[in-house]
């Protein structure tokens, strides 16, 4: 910067002068929230302000009180515990500890500065409650707060977990749409083989992996026609086949030299900017869904096809069978159904069918006869 000439701030920052008259730089876009940030000359300042773009809770350091619940957070966050977490659960974890540190408490301060002894059973009932009108966004709640609590009581900060024995909300339905064989035609007719978008439906079909392996699987991954990846959210390592017409269509599309999917710029995407690219390319073909409804179609194909909790599992990379087992008891529901109805369908033209030496039969029209006679 010359001496005397104004520096350009990034997209989305500005600046004003607080109490103490001192310069103060914000993060915010339009309307919504700002979001404090360091210095722009600051060395943590470019990750920060990357941070705030992709919408992740931005931690500012303060004093903290000593066992305040900001200071039990921050004690679980240097627990083995919590280093044992995936990266997902970690950042969709420290977001919501970051905002209930960050809730104003009624008296001008804020929640975090509050002793962790106000961690009740109600507390929490209550921060269920703040949450209702988003269920999922409740339980995720109770789910972090659990997992401090259970953490805090073993470390021998607390007497019991509070938390334990709060029931989640139902949610309705199964979260997020599923996709139907009708939406994989019209979005295939919007964008045909060679565009990026329809490369990236290909791979979300015949591999089952979340968006955020899909933006980080490469041709590293394939041996001859077999992809093997460790997913991101378990740790769990898939593999599958895929089909010689996917690699060819991976053959017809612009990657990348390490990724398969990438931005317009040759760039990996981000799981976040790949979630919003592939939503409104769904949207020019007419359907409102989005990357992990294509996961359930695929899941729920495998089901009707046969495919045992384990063999679902093995490819899409669940640690257990209890989501396997989802789509496997709806499979064997629509199996059984069909065969229930077929026994139905034959004892029922066993009756009504002709027989006997005057081929009259059970005919519906016999039987009334047969009722008036008697």
């Amino acid at each position: 910067m010359i001496d005397g000439m104004p520096r350009k701030l990034p997209l989305y920052v500005c600046k004003q002068k607080n109490r103490s008259d001192e310069w103060v730089y914000y993060f915010r876009i339009g309307k919504g929230k700002r979001i404090r940030l360091p210095d722009p000359n600051a060395k943590d300042f470019k990750a920060k302000y990357q941070a705030a773009m992709r919408g992740e809770a931005i931690e500012t350091k303060q004093k903290e009180v000593p066992f305040s619940i900001a200071w039990l957070i921050g004690r679980y966050m240097e627990s083995q515990d919590w280093k044992g977490l995936e990266p997902a659960t970690r950042k969709q974890r420290s977001n919501i500890f970051h905002h209930i540190k960050e809730k104003p408490d009624g008296k001008g301060g804020k929640l975090g500065a509050k002793p962790f002894s106000l961690i009740t059973k109600k507390a929490v009932i209550a921060g269920m409650q703040d949450r209702a009108a988003t269920p999922a966004a409740a339980n995720n709640y109770l789910k972090s707060m659990s997992a401090l609590c259970k953490w805090a009581v073993k470390a021998e900060h607390m007497a019991a977990n509070p938390a334990e024995g709060i029931s989640k909300f139902k949610l309705d339905g199964d979260g997020f749409p599923a996709w139907e064989v009708e939406d994989v035609r019209a979005f295939c007719i919007k964008w045909p083989i060679g565009t990026r978008q329809r490369l990236a439906l290909e791979l979300a079909m015949h591999t089952g992996l979340r968006r955020s392996d899909l933006v980080s699987i490469g041709r590293q991954h394939l041996r001859g026609n077999v992809l093997s990846a460790t997913t991101q959210k378990t740790g769990a390592r898939i593999t599958v086949e895929v089909p010689q017409r996917v690699l060819e269509i991976i053959a017809a599309t612009k990657t990348g030299d390490l990724h398969f999917l990438v931005t317009d710029y040759g760039k990996p995407f981000s799981v976040a900017g790949f979630g919003n690219w592939f939503g409104e390319a769904a949207r020019k073909a007419h359907i409102e869904k989005n990357t992990h409804g294509l996961r359930k179609l695929a899941a729920t194909m495998a089901a009707n096809g046969g495919a045992t909790a384990h063999e679902l599992m093995s490819q899409f990379g669940w640690a257990n069978s209890k989501q396997a087992e989802v789509y496997t008891k709806k499979a064997d529901r629509v199996r059984l159904g069909v065969r229930a109805s077929r026994i139905v369908s034959e004892q029922l033209a066993n009756e009504l069918a002709p027989h006997g030496e005057n081929c009259e039969g059970k005919t519906p029209e016999n039987l009334a006869n047969s009722r008036a006679k008697e």
